[in-house]
Formats: structure tokens, C-alpha cells, sequence
């Protein structure tokens, strides 16, 4: 039996904005991230894993994670042409696009996606892999992003629609190669 615990990061500046992130963007835990994380309840002794992304990095090392594995699988969807922009934004520059291209991220078997991002299909297919790539018994945290956390689900489960703010912890069982989600909690802002 394999716990996997997948754990948004913390909130960041851009998060409060609800700015989707740039690939080159970086940004630190807001001082409530900080202390947000350094209040996560996870398994201690779990093997953990992490985005390579400061945001993530910053909150396993905070819940308690100090040497947690870089895994570049665990890295937020490449947005393209939304990256660094609001849906207000967007909608202004590309008019009702963006929600074609969001869907189309959200969906394992679209070769679609933002202008100059991912595809559903090469999005969900690096998060599969790397599911693939657990242990068969254990407890696994993975400090990731809402992107990551909501394809992770919809491969597993087929969750389809679930609302993760930062600091959000969902937890998934495999049993016999069968994946049930056990708990999913929210931080309380």
C-alpha cells in the first residue's frame, strides 16, 4: 500500500494577484506562506518529493522536508501566452481563447493547450510517468502546484473538478494498483 500526499505550496504574491505563473518566475512564500507551511501536519519519514520550483522547495523545507528530491515532473503547467496575466487580462487580449485553452489543458488526450505551453497531452503525460515511478509501498509527499495536484487526481481518481488553494494537502491511497482519495483538506486563510 503507497500513502501519496500531494501539497500545493503555500501562497506567494502572484497567488493573492491570481496571476498564472511565468516559467522564469520564482516568487517567495508571502510571510502567511511561511507560516502556513511551517504548520503542514505530514507524515514525517516520508519520502518527499519536490518541484524544483523556490515556492515548493521553500514549503517542504518549512513543513519539514529539509532534503527533499528535486523532481522536475512536479513542475507547474508551462501557461505560454497566460503566464504572468489575470483571466481579466486574458479575456481582454484574447477574448473567450483562454478558456479553450485551459480545458484543453485539463484533459489527458488533447494535443491542444495555451499558445506556447503544454498540451493536455504532454502535461498529464510527464505528471503519469512520474505516478508510474513510485514506490509500490510507503508514504510519498509531493510539494507541487495546482496544475500538477489536479492532474495527479484526474489520473487517478478522475476528479475532474476540485478547488485547491495554496497550502492544500490531498491525499491518495494505491492499493493493488487501485487509487482511492482518503482525505483532502483546504489551510484555513
Amino acid at each position: 500500500m503507497l500513502n501519496l500526499h500531494l501539497v500545493r505550496h503555500a501562497p506567494t504574491a502572484p497567488n493573492t494577484e491570481r496571476r498564472y505563473p511565468r516559467e522564469d518566475e520564482d516568487a517567495p512564500l508571502t510571510g502567511e506562506g511561511r507560516a502556513l507551511a511551517a504548520g503542514l501536519r505530514l507524515p514525517r519519514g516520508a519520502l518527499a518529493h519536490t518541484s524544483p520550483s523556490r515556492r515548493a522547495l521553500d514549503t517542504a523545507r518549512l513543513a519539514g522536508f529539509e532534503d527533499p528530491l528535486l523532481t522536475p515532473a512536479l513542475a507547474e503547467a508551462r501557461f505560454g501566452a497566460m503566464a504572468g496575466r489575470t483571466w481579466a487580462e486574458l479575456e481582454q487580449v484574447y477574448g473567450t481563447t483562454p478558456r479553450h485553452w485551459i480545458e484543453a489543458l485539463a484533459q489527458p488526450n488533447i494535443d491542444f493547450g495555451p499558445l506556447g505551453g503544454e498540451t493536455g497531452r504532454g502535461f498529464h503525460a510527464r505528471i503519469q510517468q512520474w505516478l508510474e515511478a513510485l514506490p509500490e509501498r510507503g508514504e510519498v509527499v509531493a510539494f507541487t502546484h495546482a496544475g500538477p495536484m489536479h492532474a495527479a487526481l484526474r489520473l487517478t481518481v478522475g476528479l475532474q473538478a476540485v478547488t485547491t488553494p495554496p497550502g492544500s494537502v490531498a491525499t491518495l491511497r494505491r492499493v493493488s494498483g487501485q487509487w482511492w482519495l482518503t482525505g483532502l483538506r483546504a489551510p484555513d486563510l
